[in-house]
């Protein structure tokens, strides 16, 4: 919480001063009016000096409003400190997060990022605005009512210092109780925030197996043990209220009964009590204030520090002190000797992968389910860092270049297809965002996408949902196919990109891709051997290594497990 109130004061100097100075001024006015209502009272009514009362009720008027006229002036400006604030903390963490690595994705969890982004920076921002109004105010209140108190009249000061002991024990003990709580509260917000996305995302999945009465029980029973702690917590920060309402109508009672008495002996004036009176309310007041913050505050803090917490990861991927982005070549990739295993993991998912890519080549990789085929194309653009060996692409080992120069080099076409709401054209220029509208629809053609986007109303303008839930698998994987074509790159990179699309398709796709990319080199991984035939170069994995690297047919003379998946999916025609 405090780093974050540092980071506020950084960027809101000028506002906070403000604020802080007109939090001063209504404070000052709150404490010079009850002095002037005893004035008026001892002074005007008891005397019958209706001179005094007019220019002194005047006066005492002038500073009401002057306070009032503070009072919100204060409350706009530490409003927009807040609300500013927020955004700054929001952008904060977006811009963080956006650096993660994917292994710190999974650590942290999407549901729970999108909790801290929103909900925990929404406590921290309502809080602020309290702070920023009782910071100066309350201790500014309690001080100078208690001393002007005493200055009315000392003896009956004893009543003050019966009160405020107990309404402080109050508060430290409801705090102590509800901090932990409020720190629950949030995880079980995560959790709950973790099925709706669940429910919302694989609502295709939960229908098509007859689950929802089981979804809807399991976002019920999160539902209610968030409700059940919200309403534990609620109860015990409820007490403080009729608490500080008690102790300040028994002290209201306890100051006019022994303010009475001490009138009654002449030791005291009318006026003396009245101002007497005011200044316990305001004394009061102030502790009510502060107590509404204690309430307020465990909740922020708890949220504060899960920001922090996220604030506070440091990137595993992260650009050397020196960057080396002078490369001279074009297109050359090199792995050697790599071996990388996921965190946790008991066995590596790649082990002593030695091979190289060149321009105008196209290499393959193939391999059974979990040989590491996505894993190793992953590791080209740097989204995990290797445990030994080294990726060199265009001769530089990639932990030397910088991320940004790395990643302009390589089209990715991910294996599971995002697509992003939006118009067709936006998706397809995300990664060259001055394409031409010549430049896309030659993308489009070699993605065999335009046959589909021109029976679409608006062509390249037609809208696409959320996810691309209005388009076909096949349709979708052929948006990013074109997405990267645009790109132009040195490096395209293929996962699993035509398993939607029917043989024609892909055919038809593979043919129309070597005209596009005839100077850059071509990653594909495939599980379909008709896919992979023509290419230059196959890479055949087996639990993390390399078992056969050559030609289609170098490999079915050598390499007995392309041999297997060969058989595995042609007939011995097509294998004859």
């Amino acid at each position: 919480m405090i780093r974050l109130l540092r980071s506020m004061v950084r960027a809101y100097t000028p506002q906070m001063l403000l604020v802080l100075g007109l939090v001063f001024l209504q404070s000052l006015a709150a404490l010079y009016l009850p002095t002037l209502l005893a004035n008026i009272v001892d002074n005007g009514i008891i005397k019958g000096d209706t001179t005094y009362i007019l220019q002194t009720g005047g006066f005492m008027l002038l500073v009401a409003v002057g306070g009032t006229l503070a009072s919100i002036i204060a409350t706009f400006f530490s409003s927009r400190v807040a609300v500013g604030f927020g955004r700054m903390i929001r952008r904060k963490l977006f811009t963080h997060v956006e650096n993660f690595s994917l292994h710190e994705f999974d650590t942290v969890g999407t549901a729970s990022l999108i909790t801290r982004t929103t909900n925990d920076t929404n406590q921290v921002q309502q809080v602020l605005v309290i702070i920023l109004r009782m910071m100066l105010s309350a201790p500014m209140m309690i001080i100078g009512g208690i001393i002007l108190a005493v200055r009315q009249d000392a003896p009956l000061a004893w009543v003050l210092v019966a009160v405020i002991p107990i309404l402080i024990t109050a508060i430290l003990v409801i705090m102590r109780r509800a901090i932990p709580l409020f720190q629950i509260m949030q995880k079980k917000l995560d959790k709950l925030n973790l099925i709706l996305d669940e429910g919302l995302t694989g609502v295709r999945v939960i229908r098509a197996f007859d689950r929802v009465t089981h979804e809807s029980q399991r976002f019920a029973t999160a539902n209610q043990d968030l409700t059940d702690t919200a309403i534990h917590v609620n109860r015990i920060v409820a007490a403080m209220m009729p608490i500080m309402m008690l102790v300040l109508n028994f002290s209201t009672i306890a100051i006019i009964w022994f303010g009475s008495i001490r009138i009654d002996q002449g030791a005291m004036q009318l006026g003396a009590l009245i101002a007497f009176l005011q200044y316990a309310m305001l004394i009061l007041f102030s502790l009510l204030m502060v107590s509404m913050l204690f309430i307020m505050l465990p909740r922020a803090a708890a949220s504060a520090t899960r920001i922090n917490a996220v604030l506070d990861i440091q990137p595993e991927i992260a650009d050397a002190a020196t960057v080396n982005d002078h490369d001279t070549e074009r297109g050359y990739v090199e792995f050697n000797h790599v071996t990388f295993s996921y965190p946790g993991a008991e066995e590596p998912a790649l082990a002593d992968v030695s091979f190289k890519a060149i321009p105008g080549k196209v290499t393959a990789i193939i391999g059974g389910t979990g040989s590491g085929k996505s894993t190793l194309v992953n590791l080209i653009p740097r989204f995990y860092d290797i445990d030994a060996g080294s990726v060199l692409v265009d001769g530089i080992d990639i932990r030397a270049m910088s991320q940004e120069h790395l990643r302009a080099k390589i089209g990715f076409v991910p294996q599971k297809t995002i697509l992003f709401s939006g118009a067709i054209s936006d998706n397809l220029r995300y990664g060259h965002a001055m394409a031409t509208m010549d430049e896309m629809r030659q993308a489009a053609e070699t993605a065999q996408a335009t046959e589909f986007i021109e029976t679409m109303p608006d062509g390249v303008d037609a809208l696409i949902a959320q996810g691309g839930t209005n388009l076909s698998g096949g349709q979708k994987q052929r948006l990013s196919i074109a997405r990267a074509l645009v790109r132009k790159p040195e490096i395209y990179i293929f996962d699993d990109s035509f398993s939607a699309l029917d043989y024609k398709t892909d055919a038809k796709l593979r043919a129309a891709l070597k005209h596009d990319t005839t100077d850059a080199t071509v990653f594909i991984v495939a599980q379909r051997v008709s896919t992979v035939m023509d290419a230059d170069q196959i890479i055949v994995l087996d639990e993390g290594r390399v078992v056969g690297i050559g030609t289609h047919r170098e490999l079915m003379a050598t390499s007995q497990a392309y041999h297997e998946i060969v058989a595995s999916q042609l007939a011995e025609e097509e294998l004859a």
